[in-house]
């Protein structure tokens, strides 16, 4: 191994680590705050109905986030097939100018900005 190919090495090992953690830790803080508009959205709109100013028929909004629930998790589990050759080729020539190490320590960054943030 020669000492001129671990700059690039280790830039993409660092460089991946660094972004996966930022995004993680980003992804993180914007479902923080996602979570208490609703939560606090849903908590104004149990106060306006228990002073009986509006009437909210619960139920048929269950049902309603039920569907979406549905939905986005229906498109979230669809994986893109391969028809034909040259997409297989034009996926094998993206996997393999990624590398191994770029996805792995920038999934490793992410699980980390994850959990910090």
């Amino acid at each position: 191994m020669n000492i001129e190919s671990l700059g690039p090495a280790a830039a993409t090992l660092g460089g991946g680590f660094f972004v996966g953690v930022l995004i993680g830790y980003a992804l993180k803080k914007v479902i923080k705050m996602v979570s208490v508009i609703i939560g606090l959205f849903l908590a104004g709109l149990a106060y306006l109905q228990y002073h009986q100013i509006v009437n909210i028929n619960w139920n048929k909004l269950q049902q309603v986030n039920e569907g979406a629930i549905t939905t986005i998790s229906n498109a979230i589990i669809q994986i893109p097939r391969i028809s034909d050759n040259s997409d297989a080729a034009a996926a094998s020539v993206t996997i393999t100018s990624l590398g191994i190490s770029l996805t792995g320590s920038m999934s490793a960054g992410f699980t980390i900005g994850f959990m910090k943030g």
